[in-house]
C-alpha cells in the first residue's frame, strides 16, 4: 500500500470511491449519495485540483483503500486552520493500518503548509472506532453537535475535534 496524492486525472477513481462512502455510510458525511451521484466529473475533478485543498488516497494494485481530504481556510483571521473532511476507508481494509497511514500522512503534509497551526475535524458520536483513530493521532473532543445530521427522520449527533500543530 502506498499513499498518494490525488490529482485531476484520478477524477474517475475518486468518484467511484466517493459515491461508495455516500452508499455505504450516509450517516458519517454531510453530503448524500442521492446528490452527488447525480454531480458531473468535473465537479469532482475541482475537488482535486486547487490550492486550499488535498486528498490524499491509500493505494494498492487492487485500487484505492480509503480517501481522506485536507482543506486550509481561506479567510485571513481563521488561515491558521484546516478542516479534515471525507475520510473513508473501504469495508474491506478496515482494520488494517489504512485509516492510520492516511491521517498520519494527512497530519504530516498539513505541518509543511505555513501557518497551519490547528486542524479540526467533525465525526459521528456513535463511530468509536473512528473516535480511537483520531484520538491515536492526538485529536480531541472539543464539543458536541446534537441532531447534526438527519437521515430519514433519524438524527445522528457530531463529535467536533481538533488537533493543536504548535
Amino acid at each position: 500500500m502506498k499513499i498518494i496524492a490525488l490529482s485531476k486525472e484520478n477524477v474517475n477513481e475518486y468518484r467511484e470511491i466517493r459515491l461508495e462512502a455516500l452508499r455505504n455510510n450516509p450517516e458519517a458525511f454531510s453530503s448524500s449519495y442521492e446528490e452527488e451521484k447525480e454531480m458531473p466529473d468535473d465537479a469532482f475533478a475541482n475537488r482535486l485540483g486547487n490550492e486550499a485543498s488535498i486528498t490524499l488516497a491509500a493505494k494498492d494494485e487492487s485500487g484505492l483503500l480509503g480517501v481522506v481530504t485536507l482543506v486550509r481556510e481561506q479567510k485571513k483571521k481563521i488561515a491558521h486552520r484546516a478542516n479534515i473532511f471525507a475520510m473513508y476507508v473501504t469495508p474491506e481494509a478496515r482494520g488494517k493500518g489504512v485509516g492510520k497511514a492516511l491521517m498520519k500522512e494527512i497530519i504530516e503534509r498539513a505541518r509543511k503548509y505555513e501557518g497551519i497551526e490547528q486542524i479540526y475535524l467533525s465525526v459521528m458520536s456513535e463511530n468509536e472506532p473512528a473516535k480511537k483513530l483520531y484520538a491515536s493521532c492526538g485529536f480531541q473532543v472539543y464539543g458536541n453537535d446534537r441532531r447534526a445530521l438527519k437521515i430519514d427522520g433519524c438524527y445522528y449527533d457530531e463529535d467536533m475535534m481538533n488537533l493543536y500543530l504548535v
